[in-house]
Protein backbone atom coordinates (compact mmCIF):
# COMPACT_ATOMS: atom_id res chain seq x y z
CA UNK A 1 0.00 0.00 0.00
CA UNK A 2 1.33 3.42 -0.93
CA UNK A 3 1.41 6.39 1.35
CA UNK A 4 -1.19 8.91 0.31
CA UNK A 5 1.34 11.62 -0.54
CA UNK A 6 2.98 9.35 -3.13
CA UNK A 7 -0.37 9.16 -4.95
CA UNK A 8 -0.42 12.91 -5.60
CA UNK A 9 0.08 14.47 -9.02
CA UNK A 10 -0.26 18.11 -9.98
CA UNK A 11 -2.36 19.79 -12.66
CA UNK A 12 -2.81 23.43 -13.57
CA UNK A 13 -6.25 24.97 -13.53
CA UNK A 14 -5.91 25.27 -17.32
CA UNK A 15 -5.32 21.51 -17.63
CA UNK A 16 -8.43 20.85 -15.56
CA UNK A 17 -10.52 23.26 -17.62
CA UNK A 18 -9.27 21.72 -20.85
CA UNK A 19 -9.88 18.09 -19.95
CA UNK A 20 -11.49 17.23 -16.62
CA UNK A 21 -12.82 13.89 -17.85
CA UNK A 22 -9.41 12.83 -19.15
CA UNK A 23 -7.72 13.80 -15.87
CA UNK A 24 -10.31 11.82 -13.88
CA UNK A 25 -9.82 8.78 -16.13
CA UNK A 26 -6.03 8.99 -15.91
CA UNK A 27 -6.10 9.44 -12.14
CA UNK A 28 -8.52 6.51 -11.69
CA UNK A 29 -6.38 4.21 -13.87
CA UNK A 30 -3.27 5.11 -11.88
CA UNK A 31 -5.05 5.15 -8.50
CA UNK A 32 -3.89 8.72 -7.92
CA UNK A 33 -5.33 12.19 -7.36
CA UNK A 34 -4.48 15.66 -8.63
CA UNK A 35 -3.73 18.77 -6.63
CA UNK A 36 -4.98 21.61 -8.83
CA UNK A 37 -2.74 24.69 -8.97
CA UNK A 38 -3.28 28.21 -10.23
CA UNK A 39 -0.10 30.27 -10.52
CA UNK A 40 1.65 27.56 -8.48
CA UNK A 41 -0.85 28.08 -5.64
CA UNK A 42 -2.97 25.09 -4.54
CA UNK A 43 -6.66 25.60 -5.34
CA UNK A 44 -8.12 22.19 -4.52
CA UNK A 45 -7.96 18.50 -5.24
CA UNK A 46 -9.39 16.43 -8.07
CA UNK A 47 -10.08 12.93 -6.70
CA UNK A 48 -11.47 10.09 -8.83
CA UNK A 49 -14.30 8.10 -7.30
CA UNK A 50 -12.28 4.92 -6.67
CA UNK A 51 -9.68 6.87 -4.65
CA UNK A 52 -12.42 8.79 -2.82
CA UNK A 53 -14.23 5.59 -1.81
CA UNK A 54 -10.99 4.11 -0.51
CA UNK A 55 -10.29 7.26 1.54
CA UNK A 56 -13.81 7.26 2.99
CA UNK A 57 -13.50 3.59 3.92
CA UNK A 58 -10.23 4.29 5.73
CA UNK A 59 -11.67 7.32 7.54
CA UNK A 60 -14.72 5.35 8.65
CA UNK A 61 -12.50 2.58 10.02
CA UNK A 62 -10.34 5.09 11.87
CA UNK A 63 -13.42 6.68 13.44
CA UNK A 64 -14.52 3.32 14.89
CA UNK A 65 -13.47 3.10 18.58
CA UNK A 66 -13.52 -0.72 18.54
CA UNK A 67 -11.20 -0.78 15.53
CA UNK A 68 -8.81 1.65 17.21
CA UNK A 69 -8.82 -0.47 20.39
CA UNK A 70 -7.98 -3.55 18.32
CA UNK A 71 -5.05 -1.70 16.73
CA UNK A 72 -3.79 -0.53 20.14
CA UNK A 73 -4.04 -4.06 21.57
CA UNK A 74 -2.30 -5.49 18.52
CA UNK A 75 0.57 -3.04 18.88
CA UNK A 76 1.08 -4.16 22.49
CA UNK A 77 1.21 -7.81 21.44
CA UNK A 78 4.75 -9.19 21.34
CA UNK A 79 4.08 -12.01 18.90
CA UNK A 80 4.55 -11.10 15.24
CA UNK A 81 3.25 -12.92 12.19
CA UNK A 82 4.77 -13.18 8.75
CA UNK A 83 2.70 -12.38 5.67
CA UNK A 84 2.51 -16.11 4.90
CA UNK A 85 1.23 -16.87 8.40
CA UNK A 86 -1.45 -14.19 8.10
CA UNK A 87 -2.56 -15.57 4.73
CA UNK A 88 -2.78 -19.05 6.24
CA UNK A 89 -4.82 -17.78 9.23
CA UNK A 90 -7.16 -15.89 6.90
CA UNK A 91 -7.25 -18.78 4.43
CA UNK A 92 -6.25 -16.66 1.46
Amino acid sequence: MNQLITQEDFASIQQVQAGTSKLFEKAARRNRFYRVLRNQKPMGVLVPNNVWESLIEDLEALSNPAYLREIAMSRKEKKRYSADEVKKILKI
